[in-house]
């Protein structure tokens, strides 16, 4: 006896027909309601910090000028000690990180 093995098994198909027939009779939300609930999620989401609150607490920096000692690098833009220098052409100086 013949066997066709592209034929789906008959166990197989039923439980397709099942998951179907549930998928159908399941009770889904209608897309109104879900859009809603997406729009009412976003407009939570930018409300303050990640605590839920607010502060309201100034915060000062206090800058520090470059020394004579010190450079910019022209590629990482960080400020180095001049023995870190590992490159200078005209006004753009490289530290040894952005050069090594």
């Amino acid at each position: 006896m013949a066997t066709d093995y592209d034929e789906v098994r008959s166990d197989v198909k039923e439980t397709q027909e099942n998951s179907l027939e549930a998928l159908q009779s399941a009770n889904a939300p209608d897309a109104r309601s879900v859009v809603q609930e997406l729009d009412e999620a976003d407009g939570l989401d930018g409300a303050g910090v990640p605590g839920g609150e607010f502060i309201a607490e100034e915060l000062t920096v206090q800058v520090i000028p470059q020394a004579t000692d010190e450079f910019t690098c022209y590629s990482c833009f960080l400020v180095r000690h001049r023995s870190q220098i590992a490159r200078q052409t005209g006004a753009e100086v490289y530290c040894k990180d952005c050069e090594g």
